[in-house]
């Protein structure tokens, strides 16, 4: 598989810089939101988790909106913390175009799609939300080809590979209907998003298709030979 090489001239110019400190500033406000949601439902008592999603409830659509901003205690935060911010950095800084779309969809397509096929219990996290980001992140590095994205799809598969087994039905208290809905919504969107926020590519004289060789005195011909050497 050939990879393309990012333009130096895009990938370390000040704009690049400047839009990798936005994302990085969008995603600590995102989490700072959560812990906020956190602390003042811990003081007041508002027992915020009843608004979380629950799969066949009309009353329970709510969650669709509202589970991802909400935690079940600190440990939960925590564990969901600094995945988000390194999904949610990684995607408003490398497809800044997708990402509007991305990130809505997937928040909200992981929670529709939980709410038909979810067991009749409360759900709730942002983790739905990880995998949706981390699986867009990887199968567009592997999509797009280029060594910029390639590098941070390897990175997402080192740090959280073992996130797969999330999937899979294997603890009993854990909503693994949200990891699996995020993780197929993400996917899809990767396809479909797949020849957005292209970056420009290195490029060589050589792979310029009207570049003509010295040898050919007036151009390309079938028919013509070109010296073995002097």
């Amino acid at each position: 598989m050939a990879l393309g090489k990012p333009d130096p001239r895009y990938t370390q110019s000040k704009r690049a810089k400047s839009s990798f400190r936005l994302a990085l500033r969008i995603s600590l406000v995102v989490i700072a939101l959560l812990w906020v949601v956190f602390l003042v439902d811990a003081a007041l008592g508002l027992r915020l988790g009843r608004f979380g999603l629950r799969p066949g409830s009309v009353s329970g659509l709510v969650g669709i909106l509202a589970a991802p901003l909400l935690h079940a205690n600190l440990q939960h935060l925590l564990s969901n913390s600094f995945p988000l911010l390194v999904s949610l950095t990684a995607i408003l800084y490398l497809y800044p175009a997708s990402s509007l779309r991305v990130i809505p969809l997937v928040w909200l397509g992981s929670g529709a799609m939980a709410w038909f096929i979810g067991r009749p219990s409360l759900h709730f996290g942002a983790s739905g939300l990880i995998y949706g980001l981390l699986a867009f992140v990887f199968v567009s590095g592997i999509l797009r080809r280029d060594m910029r994205s390639v590098a941070v799809s390897l990175m997402v598969g080192f740090l959280y590979g073992s996130m797969v087994w999330g999937v899979l039905p294997i603890k009993p208290h854990m909503s693994w209907e949200m990891h699996l809905t995020g993780a197929v919504t993400g996917v899809l969107l990767a396809i479909v998003y797949r020849k957005w926020d292209r970056v420009p590519l290195v490029r060589y004289d050589w792979e310029d298709d009207d570049s003509v060789p010295e040898w050919y005195p007036e151009g390309p011909d079938d028919g013509f030979d070109p010296p073995k050497g002097k």
